[in-house]
Order: C-alpha cells, then structure tokens, then sequence
C-alpha cells in the first residue's frame, strides 16, 4: 500500500493525523501556559488593589488636612506627620508610575499636590522681617517639669541677649536654680505661674511686666500667663502670652487640647499687639492652630522659611514635628529664627528676634 500521501498529510498537519496521539507532555505545557496566566492575571489584580489602597489612604489624609476635618483622637495627633507623609506621597507617586497603574496615579498626584501646598510655603520665606521700631528678642522653651539644665538655659538668655523669656512647666525649684546662675540679673523682671509639676510656665523680662491673668483660666489647660510688656521707645502696647495646651494624647486631652488653642487672645484682641511663645502641642497643619493665626497670627518661623524645623522629641527615633512656636501680630517683622537644643528636656527651643512697628 502506498502511505506517501498520508506521511505527507500527517507531516502538513504537524504530525496530529487522526488517530495518531498527540506527544507526551504537549497538554501539560498548554495547562501550565494557562495556569500561569491566571497566576499572572491574580497577581496583577492583587497589586492594583494595593496602590489603590494606598492612593485612597493618601487622599484621605490630604482631605483631612485641606478640610480641616480632624476631630478627636486619633486623627489630632496623626496630622502633625503631614510633612513626612508629604514625603511618603512622593515616593508613592513615584512607585506607582512605575507600575503603570494610571488610574490610581492620578489619584495620588491630587493628594500629593494638595499636601504640597500646605506643607511647602512654610519652608518658602515670606512677610515682613523688619518693621522698623525696637527689637524685641524672645525665647521660649518647655523645661520638662523643671528638668532643663538651668546653667544652659541662661547661657542661652546671655549669649542671644534675650528680652523675653518664656517657660512651659516650670517649677519653684527650677526658678531658684535659674535665679543662681544669673536668670534675674539678666531678666530682672517676671511673671511666675510655676508649679510644682508639669502644670506651670512663667515670663521672665529685661523690659517691665504687668501681670494680665492666665489666659487658660476657666478651661483644662497648664498655666499659660499673659503679660504686658513695657518696650522701650515704643508707644504702643504688647501683650506676650506664655503658650501650653494639653497635649492630644487621648480623646479627653484631645478635647482639652481644643479648649486650651481656643482660649488664646486673637492677635488684635482689645487694640494691643500680642505675640504667642510656647508649646503649643499643635503644628500648622491642625485646624486649631490655623484658627488662631486666622485672627491675624504668623508663624516667626515660617516667614523666615524655617516652618518645618521640628522643636519635638529632641532626640530619639521618632520623627520630630514642629510644636513649639513663636506667633506675633502680622505687622511685627521676624528677623532671626533659631531653634537650639537644652540639656535636660525633650524640646528644643525656639529664639526669634522682631522687630515692633513704627507708630502710625
């Protein structure tokens, strides 16, 4: 029998000729080709659920940050990360790119471009940084219950030749062991709320001080006492407040916290120019702390574009956020801006030099 022609037909249909079986292995090859395509098909899906996660996690932080939309705790003490979740944005943005997962990247550039917004001017220096009246040098820092090395904190009262010194937590004991190494001698004049705990803070002056009460008074807040000012040849009055809310560290302090940022002067309260210094728990990303420069505040650090230096914890691995401040009516000018470290406590301190305005 001749079988050319049948070879031939087999061989054209590559050897699959009717009844002859196909090789060993050929439908195991065809069922992992498929299998791992449902595998790839998975992982894809599973990846694109992630950066979607990740995106609608960044958007809703930058809502709450625009909105100012953080009530209680937890989400108090989250917004003071805005800056390094900035950050994490655009690495997120970046990664997301790169995966080609367009949709979701559009997402995150909004949320990155709205975090950008709030978080960037602060290190853009901006505003008036000589009004063109007397210079007046003021230093704040939280002394951690009265655990700051004394002989440090009046070696930085001489060597930045403070006016104004304001000081969170502040203790009896503490006050007597700044008085011996020469606080009085420098500021002769003070305003002493101190305690015997956490709950104190005091205003110590070159210039004189007219006790005005404590502007947390009536409200659960430490000691925050507000003083007048005398300024040497200026004619108008200023009014320094010594700044400690409680901190948000759980839903009732976070509520505290609130009342004591609400229980501060507006910056023209009662015609006087007034100036914040302390720690105020709060970073320019809480919607507390933007309603209190509303009232014609600005932040001496940002004009000179140094808003994001962080003031706490001043060592450890915690990202450290900008909770300390120096706030002063919009038309006193900000010169020098400096934050510096103090043995014994976990804040640093914030000096800045102003400058009153000329009379009108």
């Amino acid at each position: 029998m001749d079988t050319t022609g049948s070879t031939g037909s087999a061989e054209a249909t590559g050897g699959r000729a009717r009844g002859i079986p196909e090789p060993a292995g050929t439908a195991g090859a065809a069922a992992g080709r498929s299998g791992a395509t449902r595998r790839g098909r998975s992982r894809s899906a599973l990846v694109t659920a992630a950066v979607w996660s990740v995106a609608a996690g960044f958007a809703a932080f930058a809502l709450l940050r625009a909105a100012g939309l953080e009530r209680g705790y937890p989400l108090v003490p989250l917004l003071a990360f805005a800056p390094y979740v900035l950050a994490a944005a655009l690495v997120a943005v970046i990664a997301t790119a790169l995966l080609r997962r367009w949709s979701a990247l559009a997402v995150l550039a909004v949320a990155t471009a709205v975090l950008a917004m709030a978080v960037v001017p602060r290190a853009v220096p901006f505003g008036i940084t000589s009004a063109g009246g007397p210079e007046l040098r003021i230093l704040t820092v939280n002394v951690l219950g009265g655990g700051a090395d004394p002989a440090a904190v009046v070696a930085a009262v001489r060597e930045r030749d403070v006016d104004v010194l304001a000081l969170q937590e502040s203790t009896p004991d503490l006050l007597a062991r700044l008085s011996a190494e020469g606080l009085d001698d420098l500021l002769p004049h003070a305003v002493d709320h101190s305690a015997p705990s956490v709950e104190g803070s005091s205003l110590h002056s070159v210039h004189p001080l007219t006790d005005l009460g404590d502007a947390g008074a009536g409200v659960s807040a430490f000691a925050m006492p507000t003083a007048r000012v005398e300024v040497p040849g200026w004619e108008g009055v200023l009014e320094v407040t010594a700044v400690h809310p409680y901190p948000p560290v759980d839903a009732a302090r976070t509520a505290d916290w609130r009342e004591g940022l609400r229980a501060l002067p507006g910056a023209t309260d009662g015609g006087a120019l007034r100036i914040l210094a302390g720690d105020f728990n709060a970073t320019v990303d809480h919607a507390e702390l933007r309603d209190v420069l509303a009232t014609g505040y600005v932040d001496a650090a940002s004009v000179q574009g140094e808003g994001l230096t962080g003031t706490w914890p001043s060592s450890g691995p915690m990202p450290r956020v900008a909770i300390d401040h120096v706030l002063v009516g919009s038309s006193i000018g900000v010169g020098d801006v400096e934050v510096l470290p103090v043995p014994g406590t976990d804040h640093l301190g914030v000096f800045t030099a102003v400058t009153m305005p000329e009379p009108r």
